[in-house]
C-alpha cells in the first residue's frame, strides 16, 4: 500500500522524544520478564468472536493464534498454515496446519478445532457470512488437512482468514469453538505464544498473561500480524488505569512500562520527561463514528438519521477528542481512510461546509419527532468516547431533541448494544466508538459499513442495494472497478445514513525509554519487544 499520503499528513504529529525528567528508582522499574501495559479499557469480557470490541481483540492475539496474518501492506501471511491448495475453478480450497501446534493444555491442534473454529467464527464475521453463502462443505480430512468446498469462486478467502478486523478467526479447541457464537465462552484456552492467567483476572484491575513455553513461532520476521511472534517476557500484566491522570503519573515514575492510549492533553507533560518516548500509535489513525440504531424510534426513520448528519460538525467533535493540535485530525465526508487507495468523499457532500441546524429542525419535524427519548451510551473510561459524547448530548439538545444520557463503562456498552430491545426496554439509540483505519481502509475489515439488517453489526442498518454493491466489490479485476464501485458504497451508505462519521484522527502511544522494539499499527503488537 501507498502510505506517502499518510506520512506527508503526519509528519511533525508525532515522534520519539526525551527531555527533562528523573529516572525513577530501580525499585519502581520492575522485573525486565515482565511487562506492566495499560491498555485502552478494561477488559471486561474475553471472548473475541461474541463481540467486536478491539481490547478484545488485542488481548485475544496473545492467547489465540490464526491461520493467517495480516502485514503492513495487507497481505495476508501463513501463520498457523503450513500451505494451501486451490482447486483451477477457485471452488476447493485445502489447507494443511504446521506441525507441533500445540494448545496451552498440551493437546495439539487438529483440524476438527479448526474446523469448528470456523464455524463460530464465520456465523459472526461479514465476510465470514459471505462464505457461508456460497459453502458446500468445510470438513477435516486428516489431523493436520481441512477442506473447504464452495459453490461459487470467493478471491478474498485468505483476507478473511487473515484480517485485523473484528471479529478474527481464532482458533480454538473444538469444545469451545462449539460454543453458540451468540454465547461467551467460559475457558481461554488458545494456542498461542500467552497463556491467559484466569485466576489472576480482576475486571476493572488487572489481567494478566504468561508465556506459553511450548508455543513455535514462525520462522519470518514479524510485522504487525504475521511472522515469528516472539515473546520476550514471561508474564504480560494489563493494569486497568481508567484515569488518565494515575497513568501519567505511574508511566514517568516506572510503575508501568507501556501507555496505549495517552490523551492529548497529557502529551506535552510525558514530552518533557526523558525517560518516556512517545509516537503515533499507528499512522492509518481512527475514523470516530456516531453509531445509529436502525430499528427502534427515532432512528429507525433515515430522516431522523439525516437531520443529525446534517446539523453534525465533524470539527466540534475532533477538537473534543484531540484538542488544538490540526495536525492530529482532519474531516472525513466518507466511510474509508483517508490516503489509501480506496478513499472517496462521494456523496458526502452533507458533512461538508456550514452546519443547518433550521434545516435540521424543520426536517425532524417533517420525521413527526415527537419528544422520544434518545437513549445515548457513552463510555465514560475512554476519553475520545466521553468527549464525543458530550459534544452530541449539546447537539441533540440543540436540535430540540429528548436526550436519555447513559454514562458508563465501554464494557457495558460493548454489552448493552447487543441488544434489540427497545431504548426504553435495556436498548439504546446511539452509541459512540471507533474504528481503525487499517478496518476501514477496504470493505474486508469495514463491518460498520455493511447494511445487511439482521446481519449487520449493532444498530442493524437494512439497505440491499449498498450490501449488493459491498458483494460485488470481491469481484472486481482491477483498481478502477473497486474505486467506482466504493463510490457507490459510500454515497449509497451516506443517503441511508448507515452511520456518521465524526472525524479521523491520529492517537499517541507512550512508553519508558527502557522498552525496545514498540512499533506503531492498528494495535499493539508484543512480539519482539524488550525491556532492559
Amino acid at each position: 500500500m501507498d502510505r506517502r499520503g499518510f506520512l506527508k499528513f503526519t509528519a511533525g504529529a508525532g515522534t520519539a522524544v526525551a527531555a527533562g525528567g528523573l529516572a525513577a528508582p530501580a525499585i519502581a522499574q520492575g522485573s525486565s520478564r515482565v511487562l506492566k501495559f495499560v491498555p485502552q479499557s478494561n477488559l471486561a469480557n474475553f471472548d473475541p468472536i461474541w463481540g467486536t470490541q478491539y481490547v478484545v481483540r488485542n488481548a485475544s492475539q496473545l492467547v489465540w493464534d490464526t491461520l493467517y496474518g495480516m502485514d503492513s501492506k495487507l497481505v495476508a501471511k501463513r501463520q498457523m498454515v503450513e500451505g494451501e491448495e486451490v482447486s483451477a475453478d477457485g471452488l476447493t480450497w485445502t489447507f494443511k496446519l504446521r506441525p507441533g501446534l500445540k494448545f496451552h493444555d498440551g493437546a495439539p491442534v487438529l483440524s476438527r478445532d479448526v474446523v469448528a473454529s470456523i464455524n463460530r467464527w464465520s456465523q459472526r464475521d461479514p465476510m465470514g457470512l459471505m462464505i457461508r453463502a456460497v459453502q458446500k462443505e468445510l470438513s477435516v480430512v486428516d489431523d493436520r488437512s481441512f477442506k473447504w468446498v464452495l459453490s461459487r469462486p470467493y478471491p478474498k478467502m485468505l483476507l478473511a482468514l487473515g484480517k485485523v478486523g473484528t471479529p478474527c478467526c481464532f482458533i480454538m479447541p473444538e469444545r469451545l469453538a462449539n460454543t453458540d457464537p451468540f454465547k461467551q465462552v467460559t475457558e481461554y484456552v488458545g494456542s498461542g505464544p500467552m497463556k491467559f492467567v484466569r485466576a489472576d483476572w480482576k475486571p476493572g484491575a488487572i489481567a494478566a498473561f504468561e508465556k506459553f513455553a511450548d508455543y513455535v513461532p514462525r520462522k519470518e520476521q514479524a510485522e504487525w500480524w504475521s511472522g515469528g511472534k516472539v515473546i520476550h517476557f514471561d508474564r504480560i500484566e494489563w493494569v486497568i488505569m481508567p484515569d488518565p491522570a494515575t497513568a501519567s503519573a505511574a508511566l514517568q515514575s516506572g510503575e508501568i512500562d507501556w501507555w496505549e492510549s495517552p490523551v492529548p492533553d497529557l502529551v506535552p507533560l510525558l514530552r518533557r520527561n526523558r525517560n518516556v518516548r512517545l509516537d503515533i500509535a499507528d499512522p492509518l489513525g481512527n475514523i470516530g463514528a456516531f453509531r445509529l440504531n436502525h430499528l427502534h424510534p427515532p432512528f429507525n426513520d433515515v430522516r431522523m438519521r439525516r437531520a443529525v448528519q446534517m446539523a453534525l460538525s465533524q470539527e466540534d467533535y475532533m477538537r473534543a477528542v484531540v484538542g488544538s493540535d490540526d495536525k492530529l485530525w482532519k474531516s472525513i465526508p466518507g466511510f474509508f481512510t483517508p490516503g489509501t487507495p480506496l478513499y472517496t468523499e462521494a456523496g458526502g457532500d452533507i458533512l461538508k461546509g456550514k452546519r443547518d441546524f433550521d434545516k435540521a429542525k424543520a426536517l425532524l419535524k417533517d420525521a413527526g419527532y415527537s419528544g422520544q427519548p434518545v437513549t445515548c451510551l457513552v463510555a465514560q473510561d475512554q476519553p475520545a468516547l466521553k468527549a464525543m459524547g458530550e459534544v452530541t448530548a449539546d447537539l441533540l439538545k440543540r436540535l430540540g431533541m429528548n436526550v436519555d444520557f447513559v454514562a458508563t463503562d465501554w464494557g457495558t456498552v460493548g454489552q448493552r448494544r447487543a441488544s434489540r430491545n427497545p431504548p426504553g426496554q435495556g436498548g439504546w439509540g446511539m452509541f459512540h466508538t471507533w474504528h481503525a483505519g487499517a478496518d476501514c481502509a477496504t470493505p474486508v475489515g469495514n463491518i460498520a459499513i455493511r447494511t445487511s439488517g439482521e446481519k449487520a453489526w449493532f444498530g442493524w442498518p437494512d439497505n440491499a442495494a449498498v450490501e449488493k454493491d459491498i458483494a460485488s466489490w470481491y469481484n472486481a479485476k482491477t483498481l478502477d472497478e473497486e474505486k467506482a464501485i466504493i463510490d457507490r458504497v459510500n454515497r449509497g451508505g451516506m443517503e441511508h445514513v448507515t452511520y456518521i462519521p465524526t472525524g479521523f484522527y491520529l492517537a499517541y502511544q507512550a512508553w519508558r525509554a527502557s522498552v525496545s522494539g514498540v512499533n506503531n499499527g492498528p494495535l499493539p503488537w508484543f512480539w519482539n519487544v524488550k525491556k532492559a
